[in-house]
């Protein structure tokens, strides 16, 4: 008898089917003695829409809201379906006695293979493989301790309620908006919230009145001082300050008290995704949805670090031995760091990070026991991988300790203080990559409390209060996390969702709302966008994973909130005027159109939705680039066929019909549609003869 192994991807399958030595190739699975490995491709079922319920939901109408099915549907996605048809009929096959739930292993991992094997209405064992790097070890360990797979029940519903409550509240509330105020007006349980985080910031800039105020620096003998009063340093009279200053010019100053502290700094923990995306973001600018794909390569292509998708930044008790076998896999790229660690047998001295109770479903991100090969890895990968590497090498090493010494004078009653900083172990620092050394000096280290000194000279600089920023991307993951908004694999998909619905804009790495972002925070349901609120669903799913909540009663309130919400909506006396209105009128209805940004530049679509009017404004930009200023140029075509332009510099190039060459995906393609079971060579040139030899 044989296993069925489900995997979430057919990359992830192919690997797994190559360790466990399914050899028979087949197009939609893999077999051996032992194991038949097959693949989703992501989701391959999704809820039902309105319109499988009834098809008059297919028309958007305000008076049929809420839609609330008694029971949820499952359905076959369209374009999967061939794959779910071909899993279908291996459950089929007598000689399968059991299943191994081999996707993702976390919330959405469970929901790709459950639903799978609902709608195939599996009924025979069914167990889980449950690991956290994607390396040979870890896979064939994983198949030797596979867990039973209703361990995972609890988890399951949790997935299916954020699935369920997403589609009600999401669906009906974008909906009731929608056809309310006659634009595409987008709401959710999760991103309604982060909108109102950013709206907030928005208001407390908008808001904010600058005051001036001066500060006073005194040059007493070598050293540099600051005018200091109840730890203040702002004075926000100028004539009180210009009186200080007068008052202290050329007078004595005695050093009342000097305050030497030895500090300790403890090693960082290792990344959680979140803490990861955020750090990524302040080094490289990196968006939150750039550095989830980024690690997803590095975690299943490269399998050189842990599972990604992880809301911990412990390690537990069982990884203790794994330590040494790291630190040779990651020797090729970190010698001098390393070379030290292995002297003193990979002995990790921060102990903290070893606490089994912090660890939920997975342990912090770190380097795998794959050796390293950073020649293979791009600019992104590399950026990527050395901050996890090094935030790993800091365990090794000990705490960061320093001295912090404070000078506090005195002159003609008034405070003037100095801070000086000296390293003494610049510990786990070392390794880090990023902190600038903190310069020794050494002014204060001879000084001793009662001497006195001149003051030399002093001077007043005026300066301005200054508004909170607004939110970097760092920032939104930063207060997405506090509140609970989110899980760290959603978290990116959330940001994106903001900014593709038009409701907030990336300016310079920071977060600007938009006309119609502003207006859909006033038209949305106070509870909606209450981050605590959101907070309180996201723990009650946590919860149900854990088996300590009642799916059935969680579910009941989403259905009577959605009715709530929507009923406030169309109550609601509101008005909205869409933020992208132009003065053209639709050619085919007279409607006003509506100007929209999308990827290939600004488009024009009638306001009217029964209209499906939609011109481009502007002409589509080409790979081509200009000869003079380097632009990409316009892409036309006129009586004379297709020609590029660039209207900066008045260049016209006529397009030449070249062969186009085929790119290494285009000839992968290829390769396997034209692969038959005969070996006759596996050249893309000996394949499309042997195609065309055929064909005659």
């Amino acid at each position: 008898m044989k296993s069925l192994v489900l995997a979430e991807k057919p990359s992830v399958a192919r690997e797994l089917a190559r360790v466990l030595g399914c050899n028979q190739k087949h197009k939609s699975y893999m077999e051996g003695n032992q194991y038949i490995v097959t693949w989703a491709l992501g989701h391959l079922i999704e809820l039902k829409m309105p319109e499988h319920y009834d098809p008059k939901y297919k028309t958007w109408n305000l008076e049929d809201l809420p839609i609330i099915p008694p029971k949820m549907g499952l359905l076959v996605m369209k374009q999967t379906n061939h794959q779910f048809r071909a899993i279908e009929s291996l459950a089929k096959r007598k000689d399968i006695n059991e299943c191994i739930i081999a996707t993702d292993a976390g919330r959405e991992g469970e929901l790709v293979a459950r639903w799978i094997l609902e709608k195939i209405r599996w009924n025979k064992p069914l167990k889980r493989l449950w690991i956290s790097s994607q390396t040979d070890k870890a896979i064939k360990d994983g198949f030797k301790q596979l867990k039973p797979g209703k361990q995972f029940e609890d988890l399951y519903h949790s997935a299916v309620c954020r699935a369920e409550a997403d589609w009600l509240i999401g669906l009906n509330v974008t909906r009731a908006l929608t056809t309310k105020y006659k634009d595409p007006l987008s709401a959710g349980r999760v991103q309604t919230p982060t909108l109102a985080l950013v709206l907030e910031r928005e208001q407390q800039i908008q808001s904010f009145v600058p005051k001036e105020y001066w500060t006073i620096r005194a040059e007493i003998g070598p050293l540099s001082t600051d005018w200091e009063r109840d730890n203040e340093k702002r004075i926000f009279d100028k004539a009180k300050a210009e009186t200080i200053q007068s008052k202290v010019n050329g007078k004595k100053a005695v050093l009342d008290k000097i305050d030497r502290k030895k500090k300790s700094e403890p090693q960082p923990l290792p990344y959680d995704l979140t803490e990861l995306q955020r750090d990524a973001n302040k080094r490289f600018g990196f968006s939150a949805k750039k550095t989830s794909s980024v690690l997803q390569r590095l975690y299943e292509q490269y399998k050189l670090v842990t599972y990604p998708r992880t809301d911990s930044r412990y390690l537990t008790t069982d990884m203790i031995n794994t330590m040494t076998d790291r630190l040779h896999a990651m020797a090729s790229g970190y010698k001098e760091e390393v070379r030290p660690l292995l002297a003193t047998k990979g002995t990790v001295l921060a102990k903290r990070v070893f606490n089994n109770e912090k660890v939920t479903d997975h342990h912090a991100i770190i380097p795998t026991e794959q050796r390293l090969n950073l020649s293979e890895l791009d600019s992104d990968e590399r950026k990527l991988y050395d901050i996890i590497a090094r935030r790993f090498l800091a365990l090794f090493l000990p705490a960061y300790e320093y001295e912090t010494i404070q000078a506090t004078f005195k002159v003609e009653g008034e405070t003037f203080t100095t801070k000086e900083t000296n390293v003494i172990d610049l510990g786990f620092k070392k390794v880090l990559g990023k902190e600038e050394i903190e310069k020794l000096t050494t002014g204060l280290q001879k000084l001793s409390q009662g001497q006195s000194f001149t003051v030399k000279s002093s001077s007043i600089n005026q300066k301005w209060t200054e508004p909170p920023q607004r939110y970097s991307e760092a920032d939104v993951l930063s207060q997405m996390e506090k509140f609970g908004l989110g899980t760290p694999a959603t978290r990116a998909e959330i940001i994106e969702r903001l900014v593709e619905t038009e409701v907030v804009e990336r300016q310079s790495g920071r977060f600007h709302p938009t006309k119609k972002g502003k207006q859909l925070i006033d038209l949305v349901n106070d509870e909606l966008k209450s981050p605590e609120l959101t907070a309180k669903w996201e723990q009650e799913l946590e919860k149900i994973s854990k088996g300590k909540a009642d799916p059935k009663v969680f579910l009941q309130r989403i259905r009577r909130q959605t009715e709530q919400l929507v009923s406030e909506i169309k109550k609601s006396e509101k008005s909205y005027r869409a933020h992208n209105l132009t003065g053209s009128r639709c050619p085919e209805c007279n409607e006003f159109l509506k100007e929209r940004n999308t990827k290939e530049g600004k488009i024009l679509v009638c306001s009217s939705p029964e209209c499906s009017f939609r011109k481009r404004k502007d002409p589509k930009l080409s790979n081509r680039r200009c000869p003079q200023c380097h632009k990409k140029m316009e892409i036309h075509n006129g009586k004379a066929g297709m020609y590029f332009q660039c209207r900066r510099c008045n260049v016209v190039e006529k397009a030449e019909d070249k062969k186009k060459a085929v790119n290494k995906k285009e000839a992968q393609k290829l390769v396997q549609k034209y692969t038959p079971k005969e070996d006759f060579g596996t050249s893309l040139g000996d394949l499309l003869k042997q195609a065309l030899k055929n064909q005659d």
